[in-house]
């Protein structure tokens, strides 16, 4: 089953924070009601700015840890160049 998807969010202190889910929408709306990942206490969640889907639920732990282990500006280019190909 390959409906998981690799996301991006983009956090009001500018950081960047990425995760995995099978529903994209309802995880944001569990992030912004303190439901989510420990990390966005002290922090809130501004928008979704990457997603990437078609993965099984081992695929996309394991693109989510190869995102995690770049640098800001590796994920910014990751996010840009991603973006550009939908335009």
């Amino acid at each position: 089953m390959n409906n998981w998807y690799v996301y991006i969010i983009l956090c009001s202190d500018e950081s960047l924070y990425t995760g995995i889910t099978t529903d994209i929408e309802r995880r944001f709306q569990q992030h912004l009601s303190q439901q989510g990942a420990k990390y966005f206490r002290g922090r809130d969640p501004v928008k979704v700015i990457y997603q990437e889907s078609g993965h099984s639920r081992s695929s996309a732990s394991m693109k989510e840890a190869q995102i995690k282990a770049l640098s800001r500006k590796d994920k910014l280019l990751l996010i840009n160049s991603e973006s550009s190909l939908d335009k």
